[in-house]
C-alpha cells in the first residue's frame, strides 16, 4: 500500500480536483467517514463534531451529512469565509438533512458541555497541512477532546500530529479511531504520531490513480491483505529441502540460546529442513534443545577450515542467516567475513555478524542480503553515531544509498529499506522488547529467503509476521512474553483470509 507524505498527499489531491472536482471529492470523503461510523458506534444517539476552517472541517459535514438516519448530529464549526465548493457543498446537504450547527466552543467549559452525552466525537479540526503546535483557539477543543468519554473518531489525522514527520504537540489528540483519507499519511505510521490515532483506517475515496502517480521518495506499508499474497505458500509436491533449507550460523558457549531462538524462528516460519552449523563449544547446548534441527560443528580455532566448512554446507541449504550469538573474538571476524565473501546464497546477517561487518560493508555490495540492526547496532554499523530522534528515515535512506544493502531498522515502527522503496512495518508491539525476539526474526527471514522471496521482500513479511506474533502473545500473556513464546504463536498469528465486507471502502491499517 503506498503510503505519502503530506506534501505528496496535497499533490496528490490536487490531481484529483482537476479530475473529479471538490464537490465529488468531499462527498466521496463523507460517504466513507459514514460508513466508519456506522461500523463503530452502530447504535449511537448523539454524534458531536468539532469542525475546522478547511476541508478537513468540511468532511465532517459531509459526514454526518452521509450518515442521516434517527441520530442526533451537531457541528460545532470554526467560520470559514473562504470555503470551497466541496465545503459549502457539505454544509448545505447538512443542514438539509438535519444536522445542527453551532458556533465553535471558545472554553475549555465550553467545549466539555458541548461533548456531554455524545457517543462519538469527531476531530475535524486540522488536516494533514496542519503542524503540530496547537493554536489557542484550537485548545480548549483539543483538551475536550481529550476528556470525553465518547468514541473519538478522528478525520484523516489526530489534531495536533505531523502527517509526514510523525512529530505531535504534547496536548495532541489521542484517537479511538483515525480514518485517513485516500493514502495512509507518512507520519501516522511512526512515533510519537502513532500512538495517537488507535485503530487506523485508510479510506477509498477514489483517487487511486493520482496516488500512484505522485512523485518524490516512495513509502509502503503492507497490511494483512498484501501480507498473506506475498508469504510464499507450500506446494503439494514439495520436500523437505523445497519447502525452505535455511542454514543457521549461530551461537557460541556462551550464548547458545541466540541459536536455538533462531533455529526455531526459522522452523515455525515454514522452513522444511533447518541446519544449524555452530563451534563445537556450543553444540551440546544446542542438541539439548534441538530436536527437529539439524546440528553440524565447526572448529573456531581453525579460520580456514571453518570457512571452507560451512561453505561447504550452503550446497544443501538455499539461504543463510548469521550472526545471533556468534563470537566476538577476531577469530569469529574472520570466520565471518571470510564466510560472507565467498557465500553465493541469500543471507541475512544480525546481531554479532553486524559487529564483525562495521568496517567491512564492501563484502555486503551486490549480494542478495539484509542486515537488520537495532539502533545501536545502526549508530555503529552507519559509522555516524546515535540516531537523533525524527531522522531514522534520512539516516536509514543514507545508509542504504551509500552502502547498496537491503536494511531492517528494528524499532516499534520497523523501516525497511533497499533504497528504492521504504517500508514502514505497522504490527510492531512492545511485547517485542525483550531479549532474543531479534534471533527469531532473523530465522524467519532467512525462511522466507529460502523459499524464494527476494531480499526486500523477506524482510518486509517478517517483520509483518513477526509483529503479528508478538501481538498475539500479548494477548495470550499480558505481561511476561518471551522471545520462545513468538515462536510457537507464529501459526496462529497468520491472519485469516481477509474478505472485505461488500463495497466497503475502508482497510484497516493499524
Amino acid at each position: 500500500m503506498r503510503v505519502l507524505s503530506a506534501e505528496q498527499m496535497r499533490a496528490a489531491d490536487a490531481a484529483a480536483v482537476e479530475r473529479l472536482g471538490e464537490v465529488t471529492l468531499m462527498r466521496a470523503a463523507g460517504d466513507v467517514l459514514a460508513q466508519a461510523l456506522r461500523a463503530i458506534a452502530p447504535a449511537a444517539r448523539t454524534i458531536v463534531a468539532f469542525a475546522g476552517p478547511g476541508n478537513n472541517g468540511g468532511d465532517a459535514f459531509a459526514a454526518l451529512a452521509a450518515l442521516g438516519g434517527p441520530s442526533r448530529r451537531i457541528i460545532y464549526a470554526l467560520p470559514s469565509p473562504s470555503a470551497g465548493a466541496g465545503r459549502r457543498d457539505a454544509q448545505r446537504a447538512a443542514a438539509s438533512s438535519g444536522v445542527v450547527l453551532r458556533p465553535f466552543p471558545l472554553s475549555y467549559e465550553e467545549a466539555l458541555t458541548a461533548l456531554e452525552g455524545a457517543d462519538v466525537a469527531i476531530d475535524a479540526l486540522l488536516g494533514t497541512g496542519a503542524r503540530p503546535a496547537i493554536s489557542s483557539e484550537l485548545e480548549a477543543a483539543v483538551r475536550a477532546l481529550g476528556a470525553t468519554r465518547a468514541h473519538v473518531l478522528a478525520v484523516d489525522i489526530p489534531t495536533g500530529v505531523d502527517a509526514t514527520t510523525g512529530a505531535a504537540d504534547p496536548h495532541a489528540v489521542r484517537a479511538q479511531t483515525t480514518v485517513t483519507l485516500g493514502a495512509p499519511k507518512l507520519g501516522l505510521l511512526l512515533e510519537p504520531a502513532r500512538g495517537h490515532c488507535g485503530a487506523l483506517y485508510v479510506g477509498d475515496i477514489g483517487i487511486e490513480d493520482e496516488i500512484r502517480a505522485v512523485a518524490g521518495d516512495v513509502y509502503a506499508a503492507l497490511d494483512d491483505e498484501e501480507f498473506l499474497a506475498l508469504l510464499p505458500r507450500r506446494g503439494e509436491q514439495s520436500d523437505k529441502r523445497s519447502a525452505g533449507a535455511p542454514l543457521i550460523v549461530a551461537g557460541s558457549a556462551q550464548f547458545p540460546g541466540a541459536a536455538v531462538l533462531c533455529a526455531r524462528g526459522a522452523a515455525r516460519a515454514g522452513a522444511g529442513y533447518v541446519t544449524v552449523a555452530c563451534p563445537q563449544s556450543a553444540a551440546a547446548a544446542l542438541r539439548a534443545h534441538l530436536v527437529e534441527q539439524v546440528v553440524v560443528t565447526y572448529d573456531e580455532s581453525d579460520v580456514a577450515g571453518s570457512i571452507d566448512a560451512l561453505l561447504d554446507l550452503t550446497g544443501r541449504s538455499n539461504a543463510v542467516a548469521i550472526g545471533p550469538g556468534l563470537g566476538m573474538s577476531d577469530a569469529f571476524g574472520e570466520i565471518v567475513r571470510g564466510f560472507l565473501t565467498g557465500l553465493a546464497r541469500p543471507f541475512v546477517a544480525d546481531a554479532s555478524a553486524l559487529f564483525h561487518l562495521g568496517k567491512h560493508l564492501d563484502i555486503l555490495r551486490g549480494k542478495a542480503c539484509v542486515v537488520t540492526p537495532h539502533e545501536g547496532e545502526f549508530a555503529r554499523l552507519s559509522g555516524e553515531g546515535t540516531v537523533a530522534p525524527g531522522t531514522r528515515i534520512a539516516r536509514l535512506r543514507s545508509f542504504v544509498l551509500r552502502t547498496g544493502v537491503t536494511t531492517l531498522l528494528k524499532g516499534n515502527a520497523t523501516l525497511i529499506d533497499d533504497g528504492t522503496i521504504m517500508h514502514v512495518n505497522v504490527t510492531g508491539t512492545s511485547a517485542l522488547a525483550t531479549a532474543g525476539t531479534g534471533d527469531v526474526l532473523s530465522g524467519m527471514i532467512a525462511t522466507l529467503l529460502a523459499q524464494g522471496l527476494a531480499p526486500l521482500d523477506a524482510a518486509r513479511a517478517g517483520a509483518y509476521w513477526h509483529g503479528l506474533a508478538g501481538r498475539a502473545a500479548t494477548r495470550e500473556r499480558p505481561v511476561g512474553v518471551v522471545a520462545g513464546d513468538l515462536c510457537e504463536l507464529l501459526g496462529a498469528a497468520l491472519p485469516a483470509s481477509v474478505v472485505r465486507p461488500p463495497n466497503s471502502r475502508l482497510r484497516r491499517l493499524l
